[in-house]
């Protein structure tokens, strides 16, 4: 039994444009969500939300570094359930963060002096990497599910990291937010 051929360059650019598509729909949506005047009125209270929305950075950021780990022993199978774990719960964070956004509209930093200038500086590389992540988490599982480990394995020496920050400084910024 053989394993089936990659696709070729024709289901490649359909694929690339579907992901330009999806990835454009999703900067767009966020953008339209943070740069409104205010949440939305008379809306349910989803406080509780950014509690939540670290957990799942947090276990998207332990994810990845164990799926990393399987892969380096070779154990396709843990690392396959641990990759699609972390794809999962990023993309619960996203519905969570769309959704908290939604209604409560921005959250202020209060800090001041120098943690202020750490914060933002945490929160703008966080957000510039942060638009990688879903059309570059597409490609990453387009390239897997196609059998391309060649442009799969380079892609992500450079993506893993990206995602991990992106994880990790998202549940700093909301440790920072509270004032822990």
């Amino acid at each position: 039994m053989s394993l089936p051929r990659t696709l070729g360059p024709r289901s490649d650019k359909s694929f690339f444009v579907f992901n330009a598509l999806v990835s454009s729909a999703a900067v767009g949506f966020i953008a339209f969500i943070l740069f409104r005047r205010s949440g939305a009125p008379g809306s349910v209270d989803l406080g509780f939300l950014p509690g939540v929305n670290a957990v799942f950075n947090g276990l998207s950021a332990t994810s990845l570094v164990l799926g990393y780990v399987a892969i380096r022993k070779k154990n396709m199978h843990v690392h396959r359930m641990f990759m699609v774990a972390a794809f999962a719960f990023s993309a619960l964070f996203l519905v969570g963060y769309l959704s908290y956004h939604f209604v409560h509209g921005d959250t202020k930093f209060t800090g001041s002096g120098a943690v202020r200038l750490v914060y933002f500086s945490v929160l703008i590389t966080h957000i510039v990497l942060s638009i990688s992540v879903v059309p570059l988490a597409l490609t990453s599982f387009y390239f897997a599910f196609t059998r391309s480990f060649d442009r799969h394995r380079k892609l992500n020496r450079v993506f893993l990291p990206i995602w991990l920050y992106v994880s990790v400084t998202g549940v700093v910024i909301f440790l920072m937010l509270r004032g822990v």
